[in-house]
């Protein structure tokens, strides 16, 4: 069952689906990282996060791995690597990277970040990535740079499978870009594929991938691609003020993660599409079908009465105890992720129908 305070009105708890960021450490992680051998890590003596990284970059498949605190300090990280000031970055409208974070890789690479259209199954078409190639002239910035981004969190939690991923790769290859996976949930990606995470990120230049979403630890993202690459993106993330000390308790967590949460990714997915047929019995604009991953979103109309319905249904669902995420103004987003289980989801749907409530924010 999950971790969660009491609801405000409700005799019982609060059931939590703002993020998979929420969940708490179980007690065997926090046993694990208890017992975490330790070192400095700016020196390269933390045999935990040695081990990390080692084991990190054998699952996707490449040569080395850096451990750093964020998901978004491995995509600034990850892209500042491979990038110099002026240079043009190709990705997509709904990517983390354009959405989520603060412009980091503008304001402190001076990467001009081009957008391009985005797919509803998270990837772009690989003509538009040709098409939006610079030529070389001096009086434009060097096209450098693809970001991909899998699963897509704006995009419903969308799953891009290998030969999609292959094919974007390959365009960006043969016009002389680089290729960086925001991986953020790639094992719930892969999960989706019947794949291996190292399947998905083959041709990719560099993928990162978070510990603290679906694979419930508590801090953490880590880097991958070829030991060149590493190297550069162990002085970028110094610049950025992020270099370990005795951090391999952190880097504990992220072992025992990906010994004991991976293989239950599944779980969390069959909660999203158990939520997801209830909300639509219950008259929710989602189809159950689409649903690939943890993450659902439900699309709604604003209108005269009520421009902001997202933000009307959100506070409708918590007066219930039921805690959701406003994506914009029209869309509200319901993640599962292993701090909730098949009760908690059946109770979700029977606290909604007692309480009438409707995708407006109104009772019925």
């Amino acid at each position: 069952m999950s971790h969660a305070e009491p609801a405000d009105g409700l005799d019982g708890r609060a059931i939590d689906f703002r993020s998979d960021t929420l969940t708490l450490p179980s007690s065997g992680m926090r046993e694990a990282m208890a017992a975490a051998p330790l070192g400095d890590d700016v020196f390269g003596e933390d045999p935990t996060i040695n081990e990390l990284q080692r084991r990190a970059a054998e699952l996707m498949g490449k040569e080395e791995a850096l451990f750093v605190a964020s998901g978004t300090m491995a995509n600034l990280t990850s892209l500042l690597a491979q990038t110099r000031a002026g240079d043009e970055l190709l990705v997509g409208r709904l990517a983390h990277i354009v959405r989520s974070e603060a412009g980091g890789v503008s304001r402190l690479g001076g990467v001009l970040a081009t957008i391009i259209e985005q797919d509803l199954d998270g990837g772009m078409d690989a003509s538009a990535v040709a098409a939006a190639v610079r030529t070389d002239d001096i009086h434009q910035p060097r096209t450098s740079l693809l970001a991909l981004e899998n699963t897509h969190n704006f995009c419903g939690g969308a799953a891009l499978p290998p030969a999609r991923m292959r094919e974007l790769a390959e365009v960006a290859h043969a016009h002389g870009l680089r290729v960086h996976v925001d991986g953020a949930r790639i094992f719930n990606a892969a999960a989706a594929c019947g794949c291996s995470a190292a399947e998905l990120v083959s041709e990719a230049d560099s993928v990162c991938f978070c510990f603290s979403k679906g694979l419930g630890a508590p801090v953490g993202s880590v880097i991958c691609g070829d030991a060149p690459f590493i190297a550069e993106c162990r002085r970028v993330r110094k610049l950025l003020g992020g270099g370990w000390r005795e951090a391999g308790m952190l880097a504990a967590a992220g072992l025992y993660a990906l010994e004991h949460h991976v293989e239950r990714l599944a779980d969390d997915h069959a909660n999203a599409r158990r939520l997801a047929r209830g909300l639509a019995e219950l008259g929710y604009p989602i189809r159950p079908d689409e649903v690939q991953t943890n993450i659902l979103l439900i699309p709604l109309e604003a209108t005269e009465g009520e421009p902001n319905p997202s933000a009307a249904l959100r506070d409708r669902l918590a007066e219930v105890g039921v805690r959701t995420s406003p994506i914009g103004r029209t869309q509200l987003r319901f993640v599962t992720h292993l701090d909730l289980d098949q009760a908690d989801i059946d109770e979700t749907l029977e606290r909604i129908t007692a309480a009438g409530i409707v995708p407006n924010g109104a009772s019925r």
